[in-house]
């Protein structure tokens, strides 16, 4: 019987780890956040582009949201890309040239600036690229989307 118990949590176990967040990104200049799947449900508020946004739920031509505030709202998932962005959450953050903190800097970022997400860096870091061309490692702790 043990066993049985066993092989029932570890296969709950797995099932989680197998659901990756889903990250995904603004695709038009603005979109419309609704409470409910549907155009006529009530307008919430606009999010601009390349803004990153992860998905809850899918829902015939719908997403469940949730933005860098923890908002939840729902968006028609032809607004969305699976191009994946960043958002700088910390009142300041560096792009630097290397995934260390003594590393130069080469952009500075204000609060609820957006870059686009190259890849996982070593601990704590991302690969991100602005969009006036720097590219380098940003600390993820000042950033959402990850």
């Amino acid at each position: 019987m043990w066993r049985r118990t066993l092989l029932a949590l570890l296969l709950v176990g797995t099932a989680g780890a197998a659901q990756a967040i889903d990250y995904r990104s603004v695709s038009v200049p603005a979109a419309i956040l609704y409470d409910a799947p549907s155009q006529a449900g009530k307008k919430l508020y606009l999010i601009k582009a390349q803004t990153p946004v992860e998905v809850i739920v899918r829902l015939d031509g719908w997403f469940k949201v949730r933005d860098a505030e923890g908002t939840l709202a729902w968006i028609e998932n032809k607004n969305l890309a699976d191009r994946r962005t960043l958002v700088v959450t910390a009142p300041r953050a560096e792009i630097r040239q290397a995934d260390k903190p003594e590393a130069a800097i080469l952009a500075e970022l204000d609060k609820w600036v957006a870059v686009e997400f190259i890849e996982p860096a070593s601990a704590g870091w991302a690969k991100v690229r602005h969009r006036d061309g720097a590219t380098g490692y940003i600390r993820s702790t000042q950033v959402w989307g990850l």
